[in-house]
């Protein structure tokens, strides 16, 4: 939820604590949990899969063609990371994006996820639901790209000259936190993802966004610090997600190498 709830209501430059009380006035401690069912469950299931599958081919092939660890780690996330956007994070995310912005009245029933996805399905097809699908795309490859191959480099650097001796656990944690951390440079793209998957509604705002129109308008309301908000929070989410993916990948890929 960290991920999007620091957007607020339209370009308002929220604090980390108004941004949480905006979270909280849609639904107490459940609205940190919108979009979860189904969009988030399916999304969590599949994307590591992907990824790790992807990543793992990917690198070992650049590996044989003799490309260094890091430029491998690179070439090998981006392309887990398209591989992601296109099989399951595409509808997942704008989903999880439409229950968090969309208009949500105080009294009455509310529509579940479920009908507000199929009346975009109805309306717009299949290329309504995945609405962002590229930005997220781009997202997920500069995401990827910079988590394995900054943690790469990062692992060389505590490796120091021996080359070939194993990190410990805590030392490829380390170099995991460290490229997750500064993976985050891509901020600008993800607050543009969010800008096109958005369900809020505000004067002047363009219809139908485009990774051109989103990144006009963001800039046309909040300057160049717009393309960075929500960076902190993200920060925490990045490490978090590349010593899951990076690390510990790592370390589950060399339990079952044993297994053979």
């Amino acid at each position: 939820m960290f991920e999007i709830s620091t957007l607020g209501q339209p370009f308002e430059r929220q604090t980390m604590a108004q941004s949480i009380a905006t979270v909280w006035s849609r639904g107490g401690i459940f609205g940190f949990y919108q979009g979860l069912i189904p969009w988030g469950w399916i999304e969590a299931s599949t994307k590591g899969a992907v990824l790790m599958f992807a990543v793992s081919e990917l690198e070992y092939q650049f590996r044989v063609l003799g490309a260094s660890v890091p430029v491998a780690g690179i070439l090998g996330g981006m392309g887990g990371g398209i591989c992601q956007a296109y099989t399951t994070m595409g509808f997942c995310t704008f989903m999880k994006t439409v229950e968090v912005t969309r208009h949500k009245s105080g009294s009455g029933p509310q529509k579940s996820t479920i009908q507000v996805a199929t009346e975009i399905f109805k309306r717009e097809g299949i290329r309504g639901i995945n609405k962002g699908v590229n930005a997220v795309a781009l997202r997920q490859c500069t995401n990827w790209g910079s988590r394995f191959g900054l943690s790469r480099i990062a692992e060389d650097l505590i490796k120091g000259k021996d080359k070939t001796r194993k990190l410990t656990d805590l030392e490829k944690i380390a170099a995991s936190s460290l490229g997750g951390a500064l993976s985050c440079w891509n901020q600008p793209i993800e607050v543009i993802r969010i800008e096109m998957q958005s369900q809020l509604k505000m004067e002047g705002r363009p219809e139908k966004m485009t990774i051109g129109t989103a990144a006009k308008w963001i800039y046309k309301q909040n300057g160049i610090l717009g393309f960075y908000r929500g960076v902190t929070p993200r920060v925490g989410l990045s490490v978090w997600l590349t010593v899951c993916m990076v690390a510990f990948g790592d370390k589950m890929k060399a339990h079952f190498d044993k297994k053979q």
